[in-house]
């Protein structure tokens, strides 16, 4: 099935269900065809055809999706543009994907010579002639660029192959149908949001509730109002919404699960979340590469805390040496992925495709076990992966201990250059709302639970904890940040 044809057979099928809203309101399926259709004629009389690329640099609104499945519609390209990326972050995007438009909030940006389209112009009224969807499964639909932590920001190619078997596995791992609704929390320049919160549920027959900025003070009042029946999310906003104050008790009986994704996920935190919640968190994983994700915890069947789960339907996973050669049950190696979702490469940089995709295998950095049943438990990434005095030191596992004092909301540990060990570990902890943080009590902590060489020499306490665009833990900034402090003391 190809998105692009998507809003018609929902039309077709229910044209009263509904289908996407945000604060502004909501569309029925036949009024989300008719925006659809009107943008789609706006974008074609600016000139959008076949292998064009539309770059959206948004907040999320309705319109956002609109734009995608015009853009589709048309046979060109969506480039997602994060609104808080500085002039010259944007211009490199624009540059490097080779975007015809830009559309923004409004109308007064101009960035490196890109035609702009302030959103609030769009056609909103239909037309009675429209253009045929195009059926090509090998077009380009997505160019997502990644977050930047391991080098400059590279454009993950997704075809509509991929985000088609994406989807569908979405539907099939999360059972959703047609009295399904989800709530839209994370931003939509990042694919989760796009495919977890907006595909995967409208090809269900589902609907969408778009939210505006996660505000922790308003959260379950929307979960009250909208009545969603899940939701995704990063551990940051659950380690926030688990420490509101006691007497914080949300009707939550309409959500079925919610989604933990995009960055690791402490146990102690899944369990605390869902004993004072009552609904489960489903943790996951995956990657742009694959567009979006890889495993999931079942939402019937065992969950195991401390894994992200088993498998997607139709995916294959192995856990591979550094020669590639596939490892046993509870080895530690790199997490090699293979499947239809698997992307198309990297936009103009094939020695970095073909260091990534080796025969359809998609090769993450991260390193992780599998155990007898295929649920996979993530130990780091190798290039986060410590090595002192020969040791080698995995960061999650530190930081999980960190997290389960009930004083820290997160951890971050790194290591640092030490001229006897090679590398020591430093931890960073961010206290929860209106707790102190006591560093000796961490330490002993750590004593209890760490080997002598895995506890941090140094445990600094901030007031936050350096975040990339898509909520992950920005270790680049902070050792940057480290190595400047240690120079100045």
């Amino acid at each position: 099935m190809n998105f692009a044809s998507l809003p018609d057979r929902r039309a077709d099928l229910d044209p009263h269900a509904p289908a996407v809203s945000d604060a502004t309101g909501s569309l029925t399926n036949a009024q989300f065809l008719d925006r659809v259709r009107a943008a789609t004629r706006h974008l074609h009389d600016r000139g959008i055809g076949p292998g064009d690329v539309v770059a959206l640099k948004l907040t999320n609104r309705t319109e956002f999706v609109v734009l995608l499945f015009a853009t589709w519609r048309l046979g060109a390209t969506i480039t997602p543009v994060n609104p808080t990326l500085t002039d010259v972050e944007v211009a490199r995007q624009l540059a490097d994907s080779a975007a015809r438009l830009l559309v923004v909030e409004d109308g007064t940006t101009l960035l490196g010579g890109v035609a702009t389209l302030a959103v609030d112009e769009l056609l909103q009224e239909a037309t009675e002639s429209d253009h045929t969807p195009p059926a090509d499964s090998s077009a380009l639909a997505l160019l997502i660029y990644t977050s930047g932590t391991t080098g400059v920001p590279k454009g993950v190619m997704l075809d509509h192959t991929n985000i088609d078997a994406m989807a569908e596995m979405g539907v099939q791992a999360l059972q959703l149908g047609p009295a399904d609704r989800c709530l839209l929390i994370l931003p939509l320049f990042h694919v989760n949001g796009i495919v977890v919160s907006v595909l995967t549920p409208l090809l269900a027959g589902a609907s969408v509730v778009i939210a505006g900025r996660f505000d922790p003070r308003t959260f379950f009042d929307l979960v009250e109002s909208e009545r969603p029946t899940y939701f995704s999310a990063v551990p940051t906003i659950y380690s926030i919404l688990a420490a509101l104050p006691a007497d914080v008790r949300p009707d939550t009986s309409s959500l079925r699960f919610g989604i933990c994704g995009a960055a690791p996920a402490s146990a102690e935190l899944l369990t605390r979340f869902e004993d004072r919640y009552g609904f489960a968190l489903l943790e996951g994983y995956g990657l742009s590469e694959g567009t979006c994700a890889s495993t999931l915890n079942p939402v019937s069947g065992p969950r195991r805390a401390g894994t992200v789960g088993i498998a997607f339907p139709g995916q294959e996973m192995r856990i591979v040496d550094e020669n590639g050669v596939e490892l046993g049950p509870g080895v530690d190696g790199e997490v090699v992925v293979r499947g239809p979702n698997v992307m198309r490469g990297y936009l103009g940089r094939p020695e970095d495709t073909a260091q990534t995709v080796i025969d359809g295998w998609l090769h993450t950095g991260d390193v992780g076990h599998l155990d007898p049943e295929g649920y996979l438990t993530l130990v780091g990434r190798s290039k986060d992966m410590i090595i002192r005095g020969g040791e080698n030191i995995y960061p999650k596992e530190i930081e999980d201990v960190l997290a389960g004092d009930p004083s820290v909301l997160e951890a971050a540990v790194i290591g640092v250059p030490d001229t006897i060990w090679g590398e020591v570990v430093v931890a960073y902890v961010q206290p929860t709302p209106d707790s102190t943080v006591d560093p000796a009590a961490l330490q002993a902590l750590c004593a209890r639970k760490l080997s002598r060489y895995k506890r941090p020499t140094a445990l600094v306490v901030v007031d936050t904890i350096a975040k990339n665009a898509v909520g992950k833990i920005d270790k680049v900034a902070l050792r940057a940040a480290h190595t400047a402090l240690s120079a100045t003391s």
